[in-house]
């Protein structure tokens, strides 16, 4: 007697059935990409109908009592998206406002490579944070520590960077030529 179970390789077609195509009526089917799974028109290169497998579900959480809407006046809720939890409006989606808390300022540290913008915390796409300049694309200029507006006095450098380290904190010039490191001050 085998314990595995053949049914789970079979070789037909399963029960899932996504419907007809809204653009040409053809059925749809189950397709793949190096992407992953999708959904796709059986008509395919006349339609190029397709949708993701999983509709990324913006699951409401919770209304925010008083709070309104700068676009629409509705009342603003918290919900779960693909890339975690974020601030939107209850009226979407015709309303596609959201609260952005992804840019900011750190204490108006001015960049050293145009004399013009400002370093802003931002989180890369898999959550470490990094100081761009706010005058990107013009100026590419970014740290991956938090900026301090204090002059390296090997260097001259006007801004160093703050470090955690085994000792401490300690303050280092973003300089590879450089690399002077102190204590926190």
């Amino acid at each position: 007697m085998s314990k595995i179970d053949h049914s789970l390789f079979n070789t037909q077609e399963s029960e899932f059935d996504p419907g007809p195509c809204p653009n040409c009526q053809a059925p749809l089917k189950l397709r793949h990409s190096k992407n992953g799974a999708f959904i796709g028109c059986s008509d395919y290169p006349n339609c190029e109908y397709s949708k993701p497998l999983h509709e990324s579900d913006n699951t409401e959480l919770t209304a925010i009592e008083g709070s309104e809407c700068p676009e629409c006046q509705s009342e603003l809720v918290i919900r779960k998206g693909r890339y975690g939890m974020y601030i939107g409006c209850s009226n979407f989606p015709e309303c596609h406002y959201i609260k952005s808390n992804k840019v900011q300022a750190t204490d108006k540290v001015t960049c050293p490579a145009c004399h013009k913008g400002h370093f802003t915390k931002r989180a890369n796409k898999y959550g470490k944070n990094f100081y761009p300049c706010d005058q990107y694309p013009q100026c590419h200029y970014a740290l991956n520590y938090a900026p301090v507006e204090q002059a390296c006095p090997k260097c001259a450098w006007p801004v160093m960077q703050e470090k955690k380290a085994a000792s401490g904190l300690i303050w280092q010039c973003p300089e590879r030529k450089c690399g002077h490191k102190q204590p926190a001050q």
